[in-house]
Parts: structure tokens; C-alpha cells; sequence
């Protein structure tokens, strides 16, 4: 095995290392509670670190064993499978740049507005949502508050970082601010009384907004009915999206320099085995 095949098949194990960080990325989105109900592109990013992974194992045997043909396919295909990556990337900024998010003084959770959100998220969510509320009702995403973090009273709970399910908040038109809280506990201005983190009671403007009429102490309704859920579903995505984009950025531009390199190798090796051949008479 000459040196440059030797050079192709070490960056090809190196290729088959950075599959690894997208496949985890992909994993980390699919276990996450509210990737699971809405599963957006949870498998897509597992099965492209799988293709990465096989498409390098394969340039590594091309490369070892001197099988010029399939360090070829290895090439092109991993030029199309680094396409589909940064697509992906690029596509990930784009639906999760606008942040629908703001700090609310006195509160250490932020709140959000749907509007905040990019247009293609809201309506994603929007036609996905009956499949999606059935799926967090089920869930004790809300029940956690009151499990995990006994709260004793109304003050301790304010001072609480909730996730964005657990609060959030909504602009429902350019004229009229209307505030709410998220998927697990009622809008803030329809000036609920706190008992503890998923039950209130005797509002102070209950006709304030629709939501207010629709918040309900019962466990399995809580607000995933209210606007504000798919506002606090939105902030939940993003905030994954943008940390699983982080790998996929850092395993792309990996990808990149091994591919570039591996062009170079690759093309030193058949220069090298043309002139082997020219030396042995057969050109």
C-alpha cells in the first residue's frame, strides 16, 4: 500500500470518527420529550451519520486494499452526503434563527411570543398540533414541576427557570399584546391564584383571553389546548435544534478538510500507479 492509499485510509478513519457526533446529535433530538411527539427530523440526521459512517468504512477498505473503484464511489458519495449535511445545517439556521423569547422582570423563566418564531415552524406545529397535544398530555412534562421541585409558594415558583413548555408566552396580533403562560399553567393576565405549579384558581379576568376559559386543573387538560402550548413547543425546539447544530457544524467542517485532503491523496495514488505501470513497460 503506498503512501498516499496509506493517507486516505487514516482519513478515512477519521471520516468514520466524525459520522459519530451526527449520529449522537441525532439520538440526543430523539430522546428528548418533546422531539419524541413531534418527531421532526429525528431520524433524517440519525440515518445521514449512519450513511456517513458506512460511505467512510468503505473509502477505508478502497483505501487499505488499493481498490481504486470504490475509493471513487467513496468520493462521490461523500461529496453528496457533505451536500445533504450542509443543506441540513443551513436549513436548521434558517427555521430556528427568529427567537420568540424575552426576559420578564420578576420571573427568572423566560416567556415567548408565537410570533417570534419562523413562519415554517409555526406551521408545521399548527397542522401537526391534535397528534402533538395528545402526545404531551400523555406525558408528565408538567406533572415534574410539582414532583421534582416542591414549591411552597407562589414566589419561590416565579423565581423558578421554567423550560419553555413549562412557560411561555404569545402576541396575537401587531395591536394586541396578550400575555399567557406555557403549556403548564394558565396565562398570566387572567390573574390566576397560585395553589402550586399546575393548579390555580379564582381568576381575576377570566374573559381576558380565550385561554383563560380554557385552562383546566385537570391534569391530563392543563393548557395543552391554549395557544401559549405550541408557543412554548416552538422555544423548546429551538433551543435543542440549536445545540444539536453545534455537532453537526463541528462534524462538517471536519468532513470538509478530510474530503479535500482525500481528493489530493486520491489523485497522487493514481499518479503514482500510472507511473509504476510506466516503469514496468505497460505504458
Amino acid at each position: 500500500m503506498g503512501v498516499s492509499n496509506n493517507i486516505t485510509a487514516l482519513l478515512n478513519f477519521v471520516g468514520l470518527l466524525c459520522s459519530v457526533p451526527v449520529i449522537g446529535a441525532g439520538i440526543w433530538l430523539a430522546s428528548k420529550q418533546d422531539n419524541e411527539c413531534v418527531r421532526l427530523a429525528r431520524w433524517p440526521v440519525i440515518i445521514l451519520g449512519v450513511l456517513l459512517m458506512l460511505v467512510s468504512l468503505a473509502g477505508f477498505v478502497g483505501a487499505y486494499w488499493n481498490k481504486q473503484g470504490l475509493l471513487a464511489a467513496y468520493l462521490f458519495c461523500m461529496a453528496a452526503l457533505i451536500v445533504l449535511l450542509l443543506a441540513l445545517l443551513i436549513f436548521a439556521f434558517a427555521v430556528t434563527r427568529p427567537d420568540g423569547s424575552y426576559p420578564v422582570p420578576g420571573r427568572a423563566y423566560r416567556e415567548y411570543r408565537l410570533g417570534g418564531f419562523s413562519v415554517w415552524l409555526r406551521h408545521y406545529v399548527a397542522d401537526h398540533w391534535p397528534q402533538i397535544r395528545t402526545c404531551l398530555s400523555s406525558s408528565d412534562v408538567c406533572q415534574k414541576l410539582g414532583r421534582n421541585q416542591p414549591y411552597l409558594t407562589a414566589d419561590q415558583f416565579f423565581r423558578t427557570d421554567l423550560t419553555p413548555l413549562q412557560a411561555s408566552i404569545i402576541f396575537l396580533s401587531s395591536f394586541l399584546l396578550v400575555l399567557t403562560s406555557g403549556c403548564c399553567k394558565p396565562p398570566t393576565v387572567c390573574g390566576y391564584g397560585y395553589v402550586n405549579p399546575t393548579m390555580w384558581n379564582n381568576p381575576s379576568n377570566p374573559m381576558v383571553h380565550v385561554d383563560c376559559a380554557i385552562w383546566s386543573n385537570d391534569q391530563s387538560q392543563l393548557c395543552y389546548d391554549c395557544s401559549s402550548c405550541e408557543a412554548g413547543l416552538l422555544g423548546n425546539l429551538r433551543k435543542e435544534w440549536r445545540k444539536a447544530n453545534v455537532a453537526l457544524i463541528i462534524a462538517a467542517v471536519a468532513l470538509i478538510w478530510v474530503y479535500i485532503i482525500g481528493c489530493s491523496a486520491f489523485k497522487n495514488a493514481q499518479a503514482q500507479d500510472l507511473f509504476r505501470r510506466y516503469k514496468q513497460g505497460y505504458v
